[in-house]
């Protein structure tokens, strides 16, 4: 049976998990945290086979999914799960999924779309997310608590209107999404404002992470986040602040 996710154990608490057959253009960084108190998982997929049973929560502890943003290849299996929380800016959306907002009229067409069925008869073309309404929305400033960790949420836009990004600042622990990430950057979509991801590239240059953890690609310290905005903030020099 094909196994659709592969899982890298990053350290004693922290999994990633991502979906190898589907396109390099949407297959995205999923975090699985272990908390004290509640478990963390930061993004949820495509949603093309169900995630929820790869999540290893004891049975009986909460598990809060946080959604950074709500393009298709971050919040595909957020219906899955009960306790979902996302960003306040685009919360009304959830309630539909609509293809406008999530882009996932973009996959039916995408040429590879996966490099194998995850089952028979599977075509793009038919690809849908299932509504997921937020029970708790989040905006710059809130706080995630896990019991034994406290996540500050920054709203980080410019890739997308509502992204947001977790942020331990006791610990330096970053989960980023895609307000940054160590890959080449996009900042063309329809609902793309570079004069807003130039803004948010400035405040990330002072932010005093340990590691990051972004929404596509490897993870990054804070020389390599500084490296990633400077690069952007030079291509993009120009445009407008």
């Amino acid at each position: 049976m094909l196994d659709w996710f592969s899982k890298t154990k990053v350290d004693a608490v922290t999994t990633m998990l991502t979906e190898p057959f589907v396109h390099d253009f949407v297959r995205a960084n999923i975090w699985h945290l272990r908390g004290r108190d509640i478990d963390l998982l930061v993004d949820t997929g495509m949603g093309i086979r169900p995630l929820a049973p790869e999540i290893d929560t004891p049975a009986g502890k909460p598990l809060l999914v946080v959604a950074t943003h709500i393009h298709l290849d971050h919040v595909g299996s957020l219906h899955e799960f009960p306790l979902r929380a996302g960003p306040r800016h685009s919360a009304a959306y959830f309630n539909s999924m609509d293809d406008a907002v999530t882009y996932a009229h973009m996959f039916h067409d995408l040429n590879g779309a996966v490099s194998k069925l995850p089952a028979p008869g599977w075509k793009a073309a038919d690809y849908k997310l299932p509504p997921a309404p937020l029970m708790r929305t989040l905006d710059e400033g809130d706080t995630v608590d896990l019991g034994d960790r406290l996540f500050r949420v920054l709203h980080l836009p410019g890739h997308s209107p509502d992204s947001i990004a977790l942020f331990d600042e006791a610990d330096g622990l970053f989960f980023a999404g895609d307000a940054i990430y160590d890959a080449m950057l996009i900042d063309d979509l329809p609902d793309s404002d570079r004069s807003a991801y130039r803004r948010t590239m400035q405040r990330l240059l002072d932010l005093p992470i340990r590691i990051g953890h972004g929404g596509h690609g490897p993870s990054f310290d804070a020389k390599r986040m500084r490296e990633i905005a400077n690069g952007y903030l030079r291509r993009t020099d120009g445009i407008g602040a």
